[in-house]
């Protein structure tokens, strides 16, 4: 047992003809093996994306509780079980019965543009349209009964986190699409979206009763300008005739507790945690509408499997609870309802180490860590890295702001340390790799079993997951912030 936890190969160069036979042959070792067969159970088609408030997500959430009863946890969720559940409202465009016209090109939803339903979007708007390039304060102008087009998603760094859609409602908008570029450094906006939907934690949709239409529009819709940073032009008339459903969910995170084995840490708890939803079905691409989340994030689900397995029987000194969140890819939901919502005392969580962005396509030589400087989590990081051979570094990319996307967040919000990774590029080929990701499987149905998976890699990173989780929970001082460590 101890041997596997400590288990460690170095990442070392490949000959590229050779890592290319052993992702065909697929994991040499049992324990990958075991990983990956619990990962094509949760990721097949069968499991139609695992979506939030699906029965296939439930029939998941079966499977996960199950596998953790095997492994001898002790079920944590609500009133003695293996799951909290959770009330959500569900509010989605019907695309069959939905139509969206602007400058009298009609606008494919989902591949043109993609509508965030609230209980304040109008279900007809008819209404002259008009472009106002950033929609900054000194551009919006008179805006009144009219849709606004507003160039930028993500906003400029020039509005310094000026609220475009409050100040367009405030002045008598419509409604704001706003053209979808020039994205992030490395991820890129990318069509089609899955469906245009929005999720809420039941009774917390904030409803204003002011009407007003949100969503985003496709730069390469016809109707924009080619210079679209041209403003203030007309666009003609946008018209649009809405079918909204709205559906009352549940869905359930998956609790279970491995105890420790030292009495004066019984109140220091580490979470181990990975997200179990997907996007289910959703718009298809090339024919493929089940976005499976192979490995965003059922993998990494699998992975808290193996470890729970692999300790079964053998606790380590702290107590370390499995977390299995629903509601991720809706807003990090069901983590926040945990965090705000504890079936244990929150004072009594420690630490909480996240699973998510995790993607072996390449060696794992070099790992951005969230969280790498706010604790002594940090430290304990450092010291695996070493011993594997892996180097280390805080995120390169704050802007897109991946540590506050995580199911980590809610719990470092209210000062809990915690840790997120994700495996980094070094040289072209790691860099193509990842790029092609964003490229062709991020939160798409290629999101599958075919991922050309670096089965070294994948065994490296889990065997350093598997050492950071027993250090962390075995450490003898205290977990705790490091001074002006919240981030």
């Amino acid at each position: 047992m101890r041997a596997i936890l400590s288990f460690f190969v170095a990442a070392a160069a490949i000959f590229p003809a050779a890592a290319a036979v052993a992702r065909d042959a697929g994991p040499a070792d049992a324990d990958t093996q075991a990983w990956w067969a619990l990962t094509r159970e949760l990721s097949i088609d069968a499991m139609e994306g695992r979506d939030t408030g699906s029965p296939a997500y439930d029939r998941a959430a079966a499977l996960v509780a199950r596998r953790f009863a095997e492994a001898g946890l002790q079920p944590v969720g609500a009133n003695g079980g293996w799951f909290q559940p959770i009330a959500f409202d569900d509010l989605r465009v019907d695309e069959a019965h939905s139509a969206i016209t602007l400058g009298g090109h009609k606008l494919a939803l989902n591949r043109e543009v993609l509508l965030s339903p609230t209980l304040d979007t109008p279900l007809h708007v008819d209404a002259p349209a008009t472009y106002r390039g950033d929609c900054g304060p000194d551009e919006i102008g008179d805006v009144a009964g009219k849709l606004v087009v507003c160039y930028g998603r993500p906003a400029p760094a020039r509005l310094n986190g000026f609220d475009r859609a409050r100040a367009l409602q405030a002045a008598g908008a419509v409604g704001m699409l706003l053209v979808a570029a020039p994205g992030l450094a490395g991820e890129p906006i990318r069509w089609p979206f899955a469906y245009s939907r929005s999720v809420a934690i039941a009774g917390k949709n904030g409803a204003t009763g002011k009407p007003f239409l949100a969503g985003i529009l496709n730069p390469a819709a016809p109707i924009i300008n080619d210079d679209v940073r041209i403003a203030p032009y007309d666009l003609g008339r946008f018209q649009a005739d809405l079918t909204v459903t709205r559906t009352a969910t549940r869905s359930a995170n998956v609790l279970g507790l491995l105890p420790g084995t030292d009495p004066k840490l019984a109140d220091q708890i580490v979470i181990v945690a990975a997200h179990l939803d997907g996007y289910g079905h959703g718009e298809p691409v090339d024919g493929d509408g089940i976005y499976n989340g192979a490995l965003d994030d059922a993998a990494y689900v699998a992975l808290l499997e193996r470890l729970a397995a692999l300790r079964q029987g053998h606790g380590f000194a702290r107590p370390v609870l499995f977390a299995v969140f629903t509601g991720e890819e809706k807003g990090l939901l069901g983590s926040r309802w945990f965090a705000d919502h504890p079936t244990v005392p929150f004072p009594s969580i420690a630490a909480i180490i996240n699973l998510d962005q995790i993607r072996p396509l390449y060696p794992l030589k070099l790992m951005t860590v969230h969280g790498l400087h706010e604790s002594n989590l940090g430290d304990v990081v450092r010291q695996v890295a070493a011993a594997q051979g892996i180097a280390v570094q805080e995120d390169p990319e704050p802007e897109r702001n991946l540590l506050r996307r995580s199911d980590n967040w809610p719990f470092m919000q209210k000062g809990v340390p915690g840790l997120s990774f994700v495996l980094a590029t070094y040289d072209a080929a790691s860099k193509a790799a990842y790029n092609d990701w964003y490229a062709h499987r991020y939160h798409h149905p290629a999101d599958d079993l075919s991922t050309p998976v670096d089965w070294q890699a994948a065994r490296d990173f889990n065997a350093f997951f598997y050492a950071v989780t027993r250090r962390t929970a075995d450490l003898p001082d205290p977990i705790a912030l490091k001074p002006g460590g919240k981030p």
